[in-house]
């Protein structure tokens, strides 16, 4: 999995801004709210993203992965390496993660993006 193979995922889906972030972070978003972050100058490269309630604490404890920083309260993960997740998990990590959020924007918000 590179950089670009997660840009390619997350273009794919309505709506979705890209920007860089804290200098070094690439970051997808829906309505302004993040959905992933990509560190950019970090070897290897790491990736955070919004997970369900149920999944946040097993994840967290799988090897490689660890909560997130300063965003574990919203159930979000880290992934210390993204070659170490298959194209089909991104896929729909990325997917579930998109959703979970665009789920919490207005409705008036999902409206202007042409989301309902």
């Amino acid at each position: 999995m590179t950089i670009e193979d997660i840009q390619n995922i997350c273009r794919q889906m309505p709506s979705v801004t890209e920007d860089i972030k804290w200098e070094h972070d690439l970051v997808f978003s829906i309505g302004e709210k993040m959905f992933c972050v990509v560190g950019l100058d970090q070897n290897p490269t790491s990736a955070s993203f919004k997970v369900t309630d149920d999944e946040f604490e097993e994840m967290s404890n799988k090897p490689g992965f660890k909560p997130a920083p300063y965003v574990a309260r919203y159930k979000w993960v880290l992934i210390e390496n993204i070659n170490n997740m298959k194209n089909e998990d991104w896929k729909h990590y990325l997917n579930q993660s998109y959703d979970l959020v665009k789920d919490k924007l207005s409705v008036k918000l999902k409206k202007q993006l042409g989301l309902v």
